[in-house]
């Protein structure tokens, strides 16, 4: 069995000390990092784009793991493969030929993520769940950091983790959304593998040892 992960949202960073909280990423026991690419289209804020992402990679040393919350990212495909990122998670609501996305973000050689919003029922990747590496299931309404948690997450990853099993996938789950010291031991009962943090790690008075803190629940 993979070992659980946690990967730090830099959104939540501080934009102003970024290579700071980079280093503070590296040196910690961090597995990825997690970053939000938003286009104030598909999710109402805007974060930022290809020239802090490519900055982010010239420092991190752990896998980059990107989340598109964008309309139409196919376009971006290559581009993002070839900023440094490892992971590409794509939104199923913003994409109508799914598979192909999919074909195309492993063609440029990275591992082909999809997320969902709170709304969106699972079973609608039941058909993809095979060419599916890793699914991001949204436990707050995307767009903006330090919502609180909703609840019917945990039944949501339990329904995933039966269909990755049913179809015999070794597709990942990852959590993306008010967690916290709280909810992580549930979240990974429940079938999670990657747990996405952002304000509770960056705002807290020690962000390492909230890391730490974090990888000692979930492992």
């Amino acid at each position: 069995m993979s070992t659980k992960r946690i990967a730090p949202s830099i959104l939540a960073a501080d934009f102003a000390n970024l290579q700071r909280d980079i280093e503070m990423v590296n040196h910690s026991e961090a597995d990825w990092f997690h970053i939000d690419i938003m286009d104030g289209v598909f999710v109402p804020n805007i974060s930022f784009g290809m020239p802090v992402l490519k900055a982010i990679s010239k420092h991190a040393t752990k896998t980059i793991d990107v989340h598109l919350m964008i309309v139409d990212p196919d376009r971006y495909i290559q581009t993002f493969a070839d900023l440094g990122a490892n992971v590409l998670t794509v939104h199923y609501e913003a994409c109508p030929h799914l598979h192909r996305t999919l074909q195309a973000i492993k063609a440029a050689g990275m591992k082909a993520g999809v997320a969902l919003n709170p709304h969106t029922n699972i079973n609608l990747l039941e058909d993809v769940i095979k060419d599916i590496d890793l699914v991001c299931i949204m436990s707050v309404n995307p767009g903006f950091g330090g919502q609180s948690f909703i609840e019917n997450t945990y039944d949501k990853v339990r329904n995933l983790k039966a269909l990755i099993t049913e179809k015999g996938a070794a597709t990942e789950i990852e959590i993306d959304g008010g967690v916290n010291d709280q909810n992580a031991k549930d979240l990974i009962d429940a079938g999670a593998d990657v747990l996405v943090a952002g304000s509770f790690v960056f705002k807290s008075e020690n962000p390492t040892a909230t890391i730490a803190n974090l990888k000692k629940i979930v492992s």
